[in-house]
């Protein structure tokens, strides 16, 4: 898995276990859907950190929560 790809699996694992829909997290978070939509579909390669502080803001965690998880620490390099 790439970075974009563990930042899609930690926001739907995140949604699932506070039971929040995309569209739902997206009212929380005062993100359009369509936003996070892009996110989780792929159409969005880079989220900005300011989304996804806005996020973290809407499931009220902070951004070292989000990537504080075993993907994170163990990601490969992309850059070689």
């Amino acid at each position: 898995m790439n970075t974009r790809e563990y930042v899609v699996k930690r926001i739907l694992d995140l949604c699932n276990e506070k039971r929040l829909t995309i569209n739902g997290l997206a009212r929380l978070s005062a993100l359009p859907p369509s936003t996070l939509k892009n996110i989780i579909n792929g159409a969005s390669q880079n989220p900005g950190v300011v989304t996804l502080k806005k996020i973290c803001d809407g499931l009220e965690i902070s951004m070292i929560d989000f990537f504080d998880t075993d993907d994170f620490r163990v990601i490969e390099q992309e850059i070689r």
